[in-house]
């Protein structure tokens, strides 16, 4: 018979203080990637400090290695901007970091012709 009070420690459970004490930190985020014309979103996991540019990148380059319809005319990043919704005019910052955006769920069409 062990004697003793103190518990192993990969057998201890944390108290709701514990939990108040300790501050999470997000490691991955879900985000969803709407792409202009595209019949449903890209999914993809990415850290919280990836930023807006990296966004872009990763869903553009999913889009086509999946092969989705319709075709792109472009697959370079740099021609296409986020946005909140397809609604929003307002592009958002490529060097904004995601875990500051408040969102999820974005948009992304090809920038404008200058």
């Amino acid at each position: 018979m062990h004697s003793g009070s103190r518990a192993s420690p990969r057998f201890a459970v944390a108290t709701a203080s514990d939990a108040r004490d300790k501050q999470y930190k997000l490691t991955k985020l879900l985000v969803n990637v709407n792409i202009q014309n595209s019949l449903g979103p890209v999914n993809l996991v990415m850290s919280p400090e990836n930023t807006v540019g990296e966004l872009i990148r990763a869903a553009i380059e999913i889009y086509v290695k999946e092969k989705r319809r319709p075709l792109l005319n472009r697959s370079d990043p740099l021609c296409y901007e986020l946005h909140y919704s397809q609604f929003s005019m307002e592009s958002l910052r490529k060097e904004e970091k995601l875990v500051n955006l408040g969102c999820r769920s974005f948009f992304v069409c090809p920038k404008p012709s200058t």
